[in-house]
């Protein structure tokens, strides 16, 4: 009798262990529900010669304001893709205002893209966590257009850094480490002038 038990013990382990192991939909789907699917961190950094061509972006800025990349160019730029209900995007606010402070001097220049909030959201957004640098309103998914492939917009937010012709130098899926990003602008500030 008690190796029997020792046996349904086992079996039960095993079956316990097996299940944790199974194919699940179940967490894309409390995911998608929670409004957003968090990036992992992950980065990707590309070397000069392996950048692709100049991200074409334009679109109005929630205060009202036209803007062009094109009018960037020969200037570094960071783009952040966000909207307010994105928990990440909340955690990081701080971070990336911090870096507009320490670089903008070196004429660095940063933009939100957001592709999901009418504008009084995002205004809230941007008043509560005091975002200095202005953000595009991107529901007709221009920006979306401009960086498909490299940004997957499933993953909010995603963050890109964009070299002094425009091309993508850097992204990072998810939430940003500050030390990550702040590396990708000095190495493309720090790259000869074109």
């Amino acid at each position: 009798m008690r190796v029997t038990r020792r046996a349904l013990a086992g079996l039960l382990f095993t079956l316990v262990a097996l299940a944790g192991c199974g194919t699940s939909t179940d967490t894309v789907q409390d995911t998608a529900g929670a409004g957003y699917q968090a990036g992992d961190g992950s980065w990707t950094a590309w070397e000069p010669g392996e950048r692709g061509e100049p991200v074409a972006l334009a679109g109005t800025t929630y205060d009202g304001q036209e803007v062009d990349l094109a009018d960037w160019r020969g200037e570094v730029v960071v783009l952040n893709f966000w909207y307010a209900a994105c928990p990440p995007c909340r955690v990081e606010a701080p971070d990336l205002a911090a870096i507009h402070a320490d670089y903008s001097e070196a004429g660095v220049r940063m933009l939100g893209v957001n592709p999901r909030d009418d504008p009084a959201t995002a205004q809230a957004f941007e008043r509560t966590f005091e975002v200095p640098y202005p953000s595009v309103d991107d529901r007709a998914a221009r920006g979306v257009a401009a960086l498909q492939g490299v940004v997957p917009l499933q993953a909010m937010p995603t963050t890109v850094v964009l070299d002094t012709q425009g091309r993508v130098a850097g992204r990072v899926l998810g939430q940003i480490d500050p030390g990550v990003v702040r590396g990708m602008i000095d190495d493309v500030l720090a790259e000869p002038a074109q």
